[in-house]
C-alpha cells in the first residue's frame, strides 16, 4: 500500500511527515529548506511509492484564510503542475505548532531543544498527518 506524506510548508523550512505502508502510523520524516523542497520530493517519490500529499491550509481562528495562505497556495499549484498525477488533500494546520510545542514540553525536552524550530515544524506536519489519518476512519 502506498504511503500518505504530509508538509508544513514554510516561507524558510518544511516539516515532512510520513505514514507506514500500511498507513497506521505518522512519524516525522524531516524538515528541510523550503527551495530544496520540490527536488526532495522528486527523490523521495521515485524511492517510496505515495498515494496521497497533505499540505497545511492555513487559518485563522474565524476560519479565514490566514496572511501566508496565498503563499501556500501558490506552492500547491506548483507542485500540482510538476506532479499533476498526485492526488493533493489540504488539511487545516490551525494549532498544529502550538500542539508541537507541547509535545515537545510533555516529552520533556529541554528548553534550548524546544527551540529548535525544525523540529517543531517535523512535529506539525506529523500530528496533520495524525488529523488526516483520523479524519479518514470516521
Amino acid at each position: 500500500m502506498p504511503r500518505v506524506l504530509a508538509i508544513d510548508y514554510g516561507q524558510k523550512r518544511t516539516g515532512i511527515a510520513v505514514t507506514d505502508e500500511m498507513q497506521i502510523i505518522a512519524s516525522g520524516l524531516t524538515t528541510i529548506p523550503t527551495h530544496t523542497l520540490i527536488d526532495f520530493l522528486k527523490d523521495y517519490f521515485s524511492k517510496e511509492k505515495v498515494e496521497v500529499v497533505v499540505i497545511g491550509e492555513p487559518k485563522q481562528m474565524n476560519g479565514q484564510p490566514s496572511e501566508s495562505a496565498n503563499i501556500i497556495k501558490g506552492f500547491v499549484t506548483h507542485f500540482s503542475n510538476i506532479f499533476p498525477d498526485m492526488k493533493v488533500v489540504r488539511m487545516d494546520e490551525r494549532f498544529t505548532s502550538k500542539m508541537a510545542f507541547q509535545t515537545m514540553i510533555d516529552s520533556g525536552l529541554s528548553k534550548k531543544q524546544r527551540q529548535n524550530k525544525a523540529l517543531i515544524d517535523e512535529i506539525s506536519s506529523t500530528i496533520m498527518l495524525q488529523d488526516y489519518l483520523a479524519s479518514r476512519r470516521l
